[in-house]
Formats: structure tokens, C-alpha cells, sequence
């Protein structure tokens, strides 16, 4: 009975300091700089708009926000390296985007998001423009579908990369339209703009945050952009929806994950940092010039919308809407 009794002692003993220690690490966190994994590349909506995040909650937690981009295979080498390598502790967390979202139906992965990482909290979606160059013949939406219906000459779209949001909203916008284009990746959207003005490339859908200004910038023209409603940044740009094709919408989301084995306090005091950091005065001002809406901001409710989001894109692979990508 004694030995027992010592045993079930000294497992208590353990329980209680090892109760401690996570209690030690969360009141003592952070006590070094952070680093926030963008999975894309440098100059996008992901890295502008992360930055500036950063900087704010630089100033809430007290350390150094590090930005660390790791762009590839649409976001899935940054995301993966948080997942798979990343200690979970809080130090290392990632700044993802939608593709996190769609590569469990639509891509091959070494990792799972949905059971390697855990949502932390919700920032926003943003809507995309489909452009073409100033130069283009296509003035409505209908102009572009018609003609590229009956047109010999292959139409094409340009986009960031595989699994991005550009390339996931051509796609969808290919099924719904009933038209052929040839998808042409690069490296980034902003490596687009000189092929799509000088006509090159047929179409390019672009986020609203880097969209906007070649906009106003004249050498590129905006059809429609994928949102619900019409943005007060461009009220004379149609929705794709009013214009031909009811229920169409797209947005690039924005939102934060931690490995999936980071203590819940630590995850909780990242979660009000980060929720602090979107309402400042910068950070709002910034999602107004994209067009942004905001997302469930808590990590619990912005969990639930990912996985809804995750069963979203699953279901229109299984209806044929959208194919596999690799």
C-alpha cells in the first residue's frame, strides 16, 4: 500500500508542477520576438497586409513581430513548415490565406490543416477584379464570354501560382461561364500586370489590395469584381453575379493558425493580441482601401467558419465544379 501510495504521490507531484510550468510559460509569454510565417510571396495582399499586423502587434505583446516569407506550391511549403517543423509554443504561427482551406480536396499534402494546426483568429476576406488591359476590345463581362465562346484562338488567365486565390477564382469562374481558358501561373500577381497589359494574357483576377490601384493607375480595366455587392471603392464595377451569373462569389481570406499542439493560454493570449492588433487605426485603414469584410474574429468561431469553408470547396470538387490540380 505504501508504495502505492508513493507512487500515486509523486504522480501528483509531477502533475501539479507540470501544471505549473504550462502556467509559468503562458504568464512569461512572449519573452522573445515571434515570427509570423506568410506563405506567399513578397509585395502581395498576404505580405502587405500581414506587415502591417505585425507592426501593431509588435506593440501589443512587446516583442518583435518577424515577418518570414516562405512562398511555394500556393502556400502549402509555409503552411506545412508550421505544421510539420515549428515548435509549438507560440512563437512561430502562420498569416494564412484560402488555400489552406482548399488543398485538402484540391491538392496532394504532406501535412492535414485541420488536425496539424488550430485557428487563432479571423482578420478578413477580400474580394478579387477580373481586369483586362486597357487596350482590351472586352468592355462588360458579356463581351468577354461571348467572344471568347466563339473565338479560334485560346483564351487564358493569368494568375500567382497553382491553388491561389487567383487561379481558384478563374477556375470557378471557367465552370460557371462555360468557357475554355489555358491557366498560366506565376510567380506572384504582380508578375502578371506587364504580359496582361500588353495583352498577353487574356484575364487576370487580382485581390482588391494590389487590383485597386492599376486600376486607377489606367492601364488595366475591371469587368466585374466576385464580391456579393458592388464595393464603394469602384460602384460602377458589377458584381459577377448581377451580371449573368446569380450566386457567384469569391473572396481571398486572411486569418492566423499555431501548431496544433500550442497550450491553450498561450494560444489565447496570441488570440487577443492579434484581435487587438486588427482594430487598430492602421490595420483598419488598410482593409478599407482593399475592400475587405471582416471574418468571425475569435479563434473558436473563426474555426468553425474554416472548417464550413474547408467543406465548401470539398463539395464542389465532389459536384465537378472543380477538378484536382495535382
Amino acid at each position: 500500500m505504501k508504495s502505492i501510495y508513493r507512487v500515486t504521490r509523486h504522480w501528483l507531484i509531477g502533475l501539479i508542477f507540470l501544471i505549473m510550468g504550462f502556467s509559468c510559460h503562458a504568464n512569461s509569454y512572449p519573452s522573445e520576438p515571434l515570427v509570423m510565417i506568410v506563405p506567399y510571396a513578397a509585395g502581395g495582399s498576404a505580405d502587405v497586409l500581414g506587415r502591417d499586423i505585425a507592426v501593431e502587434l509588435s506593440k501589443i505583446m512587446g516583442q518583435s513581430v518577424i515577418v518570414d516569407l516562405k512562398p511555394g506550391a500556393g502556400g502549402n511549403i509555409g503552411a506545412e513548415y508550421v505544421a510539420k517543423t515549428a515548435k509549438p509554443d507560440g512563437y512561430t504561427f502562420l498569416f494564412a490565406s484560402v488555400s489552406l482551406a482548399t488543398s485538402p480536396s484540391l491538392s496532394k499534402i504532406n501535412f492535414n490543416p485541420q488536425t496539424d494546426l488550430t485557428a487563432v483568429a479571423g482578420v478578413a476576406s477580400v474580394p478579387s477584379l477580373l481586369l483586362v488591359s486597357s487596350n482590351s476590345p472586352y468592355k462588360t463581362l458579356k463581351d468577354l464570354v461571348t467572344a471568347t465562346k466563339a473565338s479560334k484562338e485560346q483564351a487564358s488567365f493569368g494568375s500567382s501560382g497553382n491553388n491561389t486565390g487567383s487561379h481558384l477564382v478563374g477556375e470557378l469562374f471557367k465552370s460557371a461561364a462555360g468557357i475554355d481558358m489555358v491557366h498560366v501561373p506565376y510567380k506572384g500577381s504582380g508578375a502578371v500586370y506587364p504580359d496582361l497589359i500588353a495583352g498577353r494574357i487574356t484575364i487576370l483576377f487580382d485581390v482588391m489590395g494590389s487590383s485597386y490601384p492599376q486600376v486607377k493607375g489606367g492601364q488595366v480595366r475591371a469587368l466585374a469584381i466576385t464580391s456579393k455587392s458592388r464595393s464603394k471603392l469602384l460602384p460602377d464595377v458589377p458584381t459577377i453575379a448581377e451580371s449573368g451569373y446569380p450566386g457567384f462569389e469569391f473572396g481571398t481570406w486572411f486569418g492566423f493558425f499555431v501548431p496544433s499542439k500550442t497550450p491553450l493560454d498561450v494560444r489565447k493570449k496570441l488570440e487577443v493580441a492579434i484581435l487587438e492588433a486588427i482594430k487598430t487605426n492602421s490595420v483598419q485603414e488598410r482593409l478599407q482601401t482593399i475592400g475587405a469584410t471582416p471574418l468571425p474574429g475569435p479563434g473558436p468561431e473563426f474555426e468553425k467558419w474554416y472548417e464550413s469553408d474547408v467543406a465548401r470547396w470539398a463539395k464542389m470538387v465532389k459536384e465537378g465544379k472543380l477538378q484536382q490540380l495535382d
